[in-house]
């Protein structure tokens, strides 16, 4: 018996401060989503680092959202270096990953996809946040 094709996969992977507010984290997904004229709907899922799993604002965003929120450990992130943007050191130096939002982005719409997934949008930044969107499949826009 053949295993049906995956859905494609729309991931939102988040970095973000110690208290950054799910307010601040749905602006940058929404201005995100709207420069590529995609809808909210489009989302499959939320991604973060395990060292934010207890972050009220990604629990709270996730909540709003109705949406899957899963936490991706540093060395489960590493495969993803190659197809950063941006490598940063202090991010690294904080979290053992040089680059969270895109990293878990990418690794949430893979297992999400069952598919390679490629960033639609990199690292956005916000003084209290980094977002970045990846997908599997087709062209969601």
């Amino acid at each position: 018996m053949t295993k049906p094709p995956a859905q494609p996969a729309l991931a939102a992977g988040f970095g973000c401060r110690q208290g950054c507010e799910a307010s601040v984290l749905r602006q940058l997904l929404e201005s995100a989503l709207q420069s590529c004229r995609l809808d909210l709907s489009a989302v499959t899922g939320l991604a973060s680092i395990d060292g934010k799993r207890h972050e009220p604002g990604l629990l709270e965003l996730a909540r709003q959202l109705q949406l899957p929120l899963l936490f991706f450990s540093a060395t489960a992130l590493q495969p993803y270096e190659p197809h950063l943007s941006h490598r940063s050191s202090l991010a690294f130096a904080h979290t053992g990953c040089h680059g969270v939002a895109e990293s878990a982005a990418l690794a949430l719409a893979e297992q999400q996809g069952q598919s390679p997934a490629s960033l639609l949008i990199s690292r956005q930044k916000h003084p209290q946040a980094t977002f970045a969107l990846a997908w599997t499949g087709q062209n969601p826009g």
